[in-house]
């Protein structure tokens, strides 16, 4: 984790047991994206999906409710109450080897504005694939070590999509 320009930057990488193509193709499948993107256990909808340079998709993550009750007065949630909602450009579809996206959420909360950059990448390895999300700029309202412990929680549910 290190600062880049006004907000951090982490990296977190996985090797899942399947091609790059394969891998690949669940990040362009919505249904697919729905089910496995939502990190431990959230769940997720995909509100429209175009997978090409320049369209992109509009998500909602919604949290389990006993995550999404108040628990220190002020519910869970950067757009609503149990509520993540994000829209995200796609800026470079490479398959199989790499897709950079634009994120923002939807927020009234000043710490969560900005764009979030995610280069996302996908290199054949001994064993399957080595994913890798590289994500730079993130608001200063998402600490590092939460966006690296669900995106961790992220991959663990795509590599059970190929029967890890």
């Amino acid at each position: 984790m290190k600062a880049v320009g006004r907000g951090a930057t982490t990296r977190t990488a996985r090797i899942i047991a399947a091609a790059p193509e394969a891998i690949y193709a669940a990040f362009m499948d919505p249904v697919a994206l729905a089910d496995w993107l939502p990190p431990g256990e959230m769940t997720g909808k995909i509100h429209s999906f175009d997978a090409r340079p320049g369209g992109g998709y509009r998500m909602s993550l919604f949290y389990p409710p006993q995550e999404a009750a108040p628990h220190s007065g002020e519910p869970r949630g950067k757009t609503a109450a149990g509520e993540d909602m994000v829209s995200v450009r796609f800026l470079e579809l490479s398959p199989p080897s790499r897709i950079v996206e634009a994120v923002t959420f939807h927020s009234d909360d000043p710490a969560l504005r900005g764009e979030m950059i995610i280069t996302v990448t996908f290199d054949a390895v001994a064993g399957g694939t080595e994913v890798g999300f590289h994500f730079e700029n993130l608001p200063p309202g998402l600490r590092p070590e939460d966006n690296e412990a669900g995106t961790r929680q992220s991959l663990e549910q795509l590599a059970r999509r190929f029967g890890a």
